[in-house]
């Protein structure tokens, strides 16, 4: 095969692999999409002693089978972009590499004191289920109002802080060591857990001063779990009415070839992400 074959074939291999606007790139996005769902499923059935004790024979050659097809996956990834460096270094491109690295550490630490470390190593398998963010366009518009939102959320998590403190705090003095507020930070776990409306129940209140506390902080507890669904609610509402008022262009589907990025407006020269130049088609 000549130069220019080979270019030929890998100019084809990028449009399906990179491409989402071909019947064949379409297809791959869908083939892969299921073959990462299927291998996280793998993962998780894995992790169940009595499913594993029959079927663990047939889980390791299930795995060595999906580390195969993303390790070619992400090889024709690496030789087919544009930038090969921006790719492999990109959040996609190290998630890629996570999805199959565990497995190949997991054949050359086979001994028995590495047993724990392999452990760990396989569980991270579950990163693939990362990569079908890659598929989801419509992420983009949850990310972009979390970005908008995210100084309103900062300061209003410092102000839940603040009251964590407080109240903790204030728990700690009024009903002490002796009912299980033994010092400040363990008096602060309890009031986020109160906070949170999760109650794990290891800490309560005894005394009827520290009870009422409590019920203060548990009804302030249902607002704040609902502030933050609204700053971002709303932001989301001001993309979408923005859009139907054509102030913002819709998003397309071009794919950057330095990071990988998708979701660009139509008429965007630049990547929002890394600022490379885009692709016109």
């Amino acid at each position: 095969m000549n130069e220019s074959d080979r270019n030929t074939l890998r100019e084809r291999i990028y449009v399906i692999i990179f491409g989402t606007d071909t019947p064949n790139g379409k297809l791959f996005d869908v083939v892969l999409l299921w073959l990462i769902i299927l291998s996280t499923v793998v993962v998780m059935m894995e992790s169940v002693s009595e499913i594993k004790e029959y079927l663990g024979n047939w889980f390791l050659w299930v795995e060595y089978f999906f580390t195969i097809v993303f390790t070619i996956e992400y090889i024709l990834r690496l030789w087919t972009a544009r930038k090969p460096l921006g790719y492999a270094l990109s959040f996609y491109g190290i998630i890629d590499l996570l999805s199959i690295l565990p497995t190949y550490l997991a054949v050359f630490f086979a001994s028995s004191q590495y047993l724990m470390v392999i452990r760990i190593f396989r569980l991270m398998r579950v990163f693939r289920v990362l990569k079908i963010a890659r598929f989801m366009s419509e992420a983009n518009v949850l990310w972009e109002s979390l970005k908008a939102s995210r100084a309103k959320i900062s300061i209003f998590l410092f102000a839940v802080f603040n009251v964590a403190v407080i109240m903790g705090t204030i728990m700690y003095i009024v009903e002490g060591g002796e009912n299980g507020f033994t010092s400040i930070p363990r008096s602060i776990y309890w009031a986020i857990v109160t906070m949170t409306t999760v109650g794990f129940g290891d800490i309560h209140p005894h005394t009827a001063l520290g009870q009422f506390f409590s019920v203060v902080l548990m009804i302030l507890g249902y607002g704040i779990i609902a502030v933050p669904t609204g700053i971002v609610g709303v932001e989301m509402f001001k993309d979408v009415k923005s859009g139907q008022e054509g102030l913002v262009t819709r998003l397309d589907n071009r794919h950057c070839d330095n990071c990988g990025r998708t979701g660009h407006l139509e008429e965007a020269l630049y990547c929002h992400q890394c600022g490379c130049s885009l692709n016109k088609s």
